[in-house]
Protein backbone atom coordinates (compact mmCIF):
# COMPACT_ATOMS: atom_id res chain seq x y z
CA UNK A 1 0.00 0.00 0.00
CA UNK A 2 1.42 3.34 -0.97
CA UNK A 3 1.30 6.49 1.08
CA UNK A 4 -1.37 7.92 -1.23
CA UNK A 5 -3.70 4.99 -0.50
CA UNK A 6 -3.43 5.24 3.31
CA UNK A 7 -6.22 7.16 5.03
CA UNK A 8 -4.93 10.32 6.56
CA UNK A 9 -5.91 11.90 9.84
CA UNK A 10 -7.49 14.77 7.89
CA UNK A 11 -9.76 12.44 5.95
CA UNK A 12 -10.89 10.77 9.17
CA UNK A 13 -11.59 14.12 10.80
CA UNK A 14 -13.58 15.23 7.75
CA UNK A 15 -15.72 12.10 7.88
CA UNK A 16 -16.29 12.64 11.59
CA UNK A 17 -17.39 16.25 11.02
CA UNK A 18 -19.80 15.16 8.29
CA UNK A 19 -21.32 12.51 10.54
CA UNK A 20 -21.76 15.09 13.31
CA UNK A 21 -23.56 17.39 10.89
CA UNK A 22 -25.92 14.70 9.73
CA UNK A 23 -26.47 13.64 13.34
CA UNK A 24 -27.36 17.22 14.26
CA UNK A 25 -29.71 17.50 11.31
CA UNK A 26 -31.32 14.24 12.30
CA UNK A 27 -31.72 15.48 15.86
CA UNK A 28 -33.27 18.74 14.66
CA UNK A 29 -35.68 16.85 12.41
CA UNK A 30 -36.72 14.70 15.37
CA UNK A 31 -37.22 17.72 17.60
CA UNK A 32 -39.22 19.47 14.87
CA UNK A 33 -41.40 16.38 14.54
CA UNK A 34 -42.10 16.33 18.28
CA UNK A 35 -42.86 20.07 18.31
CA UNK A 36 -45.21 19.63 15.37
CA UNK A 37 -47.09 16.83 17.13
CA UNK A 38 -47.38 18.88 20.33
CA UNK A 39 -48.68 21.86 18.34
CA UNK A 40 -51.25 19.63 16.65
CA UNK A 41 -52.37 18.28 20.03
CA UNK A 42 -52.75 21.81 21.44
CA UNK A 43 -54.82 22.84 18.41
CA UNK A 44 -56.97 19.70 18.72
CA UNK A 45 -57.69 20.43 22.39
CA UNK A 46 -58.69 24.01 21.53
CA UNK A 47 -61.02 22.79 18.76
CA UNK A 48 -62.65 20.20 21.03
CA UNK A 49 -63.21 22.84 23.73
CA UNK A 50 -64.76 25.22 21.21
CA UNK A 51 -66.89 22.39 19.84
CA UNK A 52 -68.25 21.58 23.31
CA UNK A 53 -69.15 25.23 23.83
CA UNK A 54 -70.77 25.61 20.42
CA UNK A 55 -72.80 22.40 20.65
CA UNK A 56 -73.78 23.26 24.23
CA UNK A 57 -75.05 26.67 23.12
CA UNK A 58 -76.96 25.03 20.29
CA UNK A 59 -78.55 22.54 22.68
CA UNK A 60 -79.63 25.36 25.00
CA UNK A 61 -81.04 27.32 22.06
CA UNK A 62 -82.97 24.27 20.83
CA UNK A 63 -84.20 23.63 24.37
CA UNK A 64 -82.93 20.05 24.29
CA UNK A 65 -84.07 17.68 27.02
CA UNK A 66 -81.60 18.21 29.89
CA UNK A 67 -82.47 14.76 31.30
CA UNK A 68 -80.86 13.10 28.26
CA UNK A 69 -77.44 11.77 29.25
CA UNK A 70 -75.69 13.07 26.11
CA UNK A 71 -77.20 16.53 26.47
CA UNK A 72 -76.31 16.52 30.16
CA UNK A 73 -72.70 15.51 29.34
CA UNK A 74 -72.27 18.26 26.71
CA UNK A 75 -73.83 20.95 28.90
CA UNK A 76 -71.71 19.94 31.91
CA UNK A 77 -68.58 20.12 29.73
CA UNK A 78 -69.59 23.51 28.38
CA UNK A 79 -70.23 24.83 31.90
CA UNK A 80 -66.73 23.68 32.95
CA UNK A 81 -65.11 25.32 29.92
CA UNK A 82 -66.89 28.66 30.07
CA UNK A 83 -64.56 29.85 32.84
CA UNK A 84 -64.31 33.64 33.06
CA UNK A 85 -66.87 34.04 30.27
CA UNK A 86 -69.74 32.71 32.42
CA UNK A 87 -71.11 36.12 33.35
CA UNK A 88 -69.48 38.30 30.73
CA UNK A 89 -72.90 39.42 29.51
CA UNK A 90 -76.02 38.90 31.58
CA UNK A 91 -79.39 39.10 29.88
CA UNK A 92 -82.78 39.58 31.50
CA UNK A 93 -86.26 38.81 30.35
CA UNK A 94 -87.51 36.35 27.83
CA UNK A 95 -85.02 33.70 26.65
CA UNK A 96 -82.30 35.08 28.92
CA UNK A 97 -80.70 31.63 29.41
CA UNK A 98 -80.51 31.08 25.65
CA UNK A 99 -79.03 34.51 25.04
CA UNK A 100 -76.48 34.00 27.84
CA UNK A 101 -75.40 30.67 26.41
CA UNK A 102 -75.18 31.87 22.81
CA UNK A 103 -73.24 35.04 23.56
CA UNK A 104 -70.99 34.01 26.43
CA UNK A 105 -70.24 30.50 25.17
CA UNK A 106 -69.80 31.82 21.64
CA UNK A 107 -67.21 34.34 22.82
CA UNK A 108 -65.48 31.64 24.88
CA UNK A 109 -65.37 29.32 21.85
CA UNK A 110 -63.79 32.02 19.69
CA UNK A 111 -61.21 32.79 22.40
CA UNK A 112 -60.34 29.09 22.71
CA UNK A 113 -59.80 28.92 18.95
CA UNK A 114 -57.69 32.10 18.86
CA UNK A 115 -55.51 31.08 21.79
CA UNK A 116 -55.16 27.57 20.39
CA UNK A 117 -54.04 28.88 17.01
CA UNK A 118 -51.56 31.33 18.55
CA UNK A 119 -50.07 28.56 20.69
CA UNK A 120 -49.98 26.28 17.64
CA UNK A 121 -47.99 28.89 15.70
CA UNK A 122 -45.61 29.46 18.61
CA UNK A 123 -44.92 25.77 19.21
CA UNK A 124 -44.78 24.58 15.59
CA UNK A 125 -41.29 24.80 14.00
Amino acid sequence: MSDADKPTAEAGATKQRKSRRTGGASMKAGADSVRSKIASAVWLVAVVCALFLAVGALLVALKANPDNSIVEFVLAGAHRLEGPFADLFAFDGRNAETKDALVNWGIAAVVYLLVGKVLDRIIRP
